[in-house]
């Protein structure tokens, strides 16, 4: 089949075929159309999602293979597990979701030009408030000793966010500021959806960190079929609510 890169019309929410995908770059479907939260949902929902830079277009993308973890495979090593056990970090849910975006934005170990940009960030922000996005917040205790008198802060070194959809997560982004964090964050993420019997998180591109946590590349009819049931299933309406999590 010919490679064909689709414009989207700015006055209808359709996608085109998964099949219509370029090949290189790998799953390149379209351009164009908005940020609204009805194109995102829509998006979502089809297991497409936007990727770009500042000063390039908006890109739609439906890559194959897809990069899943499957719950029960998470990778939590003996190292990571004495860690746990240590318990260094408080985590929670919901709780600064503004605050988490923008470190992943700014993370200091992107080599590459970010792609959430600032109309990214006010996007998933909209849906966060929508009920759609999520995030898991990492918090360290940092003491402080002034005049001889320990004051105690609370300052955010890890985290990740993503867009749920019923009993499907689409993971976007997550970053660290001390090593392990953003390892908890997503261990915590996973005790949280296997709660509801939630059998994977969407990673959408493979990684080696991602890879190192049990992350695995399937093909994308397999994915789409996975999304389909995933879709099916039921969340409480309260599972989403701001609190703390444990690991």
């Amino acid at each position: 089949m010919s490679q064909i890169l689709y414009q989207l019309d700015d006055n209808s929410l359709t996608f085109p075929p998964f099949e219509y995908a370029l090949t290189e770059p790998n799953g390149l479907l379209a351009l164009g159309g908005d940020l609204s939260p009805e194109r995102l949902l829509a998006a979502y929902g089809q297991g497409i999602f936007p990727w770009y830079s500042d000063g390039d277009p908006l890109m739609w993308w439906s890559p194959d293979p897809r990069a899943i973890i499957n719950i029960e495979q998470l990778r939590i090593n003996r190292t990571l597990r004495k860690a746990i056990k240590k318990s260094p970090f408080k985590i929670t849910l919901n709780q600064s979701f503004e605050q988490v975006i923008q470190y992943c934005a700014d993370a200091p170990f992107r080599n590459d030009e970010t792609w959430i940009v600032d109309e990214m960030q006010t996007a998933y922000l909209t849906l966060h408030q929508l009920g759609y996005a999520h995030s898991i917040e990492v918090w360290q205790t940092i003491d402080t000793i002034t005049n001889e008198q320990t004051s105690s802060t609370k300052q955010l070194v890890g985290g990740l966010y993503g867009v749920a959809i019923n009993g499907f997560f689409s993971g976007e982004s997550m970053f660290y500021q001390q090593p392990n964090a953003s390892k908890f964050a997503l261990a915590a993420l996973g005790k949280l959806l296997a709660s509801i019997d939630i059998s994977f998180i969407d990673c959408q591109l493979l990684n080696p960190f991602l890879e190192d946590m049990g992350a695995i590349e399937i093909t994308r009819d397999a994915f789409l079929q996975k999304q389909r049931f995933a879709k099916e299933q039921n969340v409480p309406d309260n599972f989403w609510r701001a609190r703390t999590l444990t690991l």
